[in-house]
């Protein structure tokens, strides 16, 4: 009668940390498409206990095969993030615990050094006037080393001024991208992977299709400038992201480096 009262440190330990997985799963899902998949497969979840608590068995048998296909289901609608996840585990250095632990750093409340948008998009507003190309890439929590050993070291913090001088035409490390992470400018000339999707437009060219390439690859998110237009893009996830303004387009990558 009272043996929901007899908790070993284990059951507790567990329930622990089953809460703490599924807050930062909502943690990493808030804001997205995928948050509202969760909670729908949730929601179907409870429903099938509570019809198995009442012997419902038809109902309980029928969402109990919707269920047993869900593993299939999440592979399927989550690939995108499964293969990021896969590819940050393969490109960690386990015998640098240091590293190791920076890439989970979605773990933490909040990124260490917060990402200065304002500057980053003033220096882009100037570049799209001049028509100067740029593609800057952001470090969220995958980690970029294997990106950054691709092209010139740099330990800089971001800055209007040198995030132009860089772009500048003349200059020896405008080609390629540039890498920020916590809020400095860690590597220039990076060499980026291409996508090879089909359904980016032809009017856009490589700088374009290496963007969203690495926002494939990874959870970085990427600003470009267009040398022959002057737009401004937003890239994240291996598509492009609309905004109506400047202040949407800010708020939108305050959001996402949070």
């Amino acid at each position: 009668m009272f043996d929901f009262i007899e908790f070993s440190l284990l059951d507790v330990l567990d329930i622990l940390l089953v809460a703490t997985l599924l807050y930062y799963i909502y943690k990493l899902l808030k804001g997205t498409v995928a948050i509202n998949i969760v909670i729908g497969i949730a929601f179907i979840f409870l429903i099938w206990k509570i019809t198995q608590a009442l012997k419902m068995e038809m109902l309980s048998g029928i969402l109990g095969y919707l269920l047993s296909g869900g593993v299939i289901a999440l592979i399927i609608v989550f690939q995108q993030e499964i293969r990021k996840f896969l590819l940050m585990i393969g490109t960690t250095n386990f015998t640098n615990k240091r590293s190791f632990l920076k890439q989970l750093k979605f773990l933490q409340t909040e990124i260490a050094s917060e990402i200065d948008t304002d500057t980053i998009l003033d220096a882009c507003k100037k570049m799209s006037k001049s028509k100067t190309g740029a593609l800057i890439v952001i470090e969220r929590t995958n980690s970029l080393d294997f990106l950054i050993n691709t092209g010139d070291s740099m330990n800089a913090a971001v800055n209007e001024v040198l995030l132009e001088s860089i772009f500048y035409k003349n200059s020896p490390l405008h080609d390629g991208a540039l890498i920020i992470r916590d809020n400095f400018i860690v590597a220039t000339r990076v060499v980026l992977p291409i996508s090879d999707s089909a359904k980016i437009p032809a009017r856009f060219g490589l700088r374009h299709r290496a963007a969203i390439g690495v926002s494939e690859k990874t959870d970085a998110v990427c600003v470009l400038v267009s040398e022959e237009t002057g737009e401004i893009s937003y890239i994240k996830d291996g598509g492009f992201e609309l905004y109506a303004n400047y202040e949407e387009l800010n708020e939108k990558m305050k959001k996402d480096l949070i």
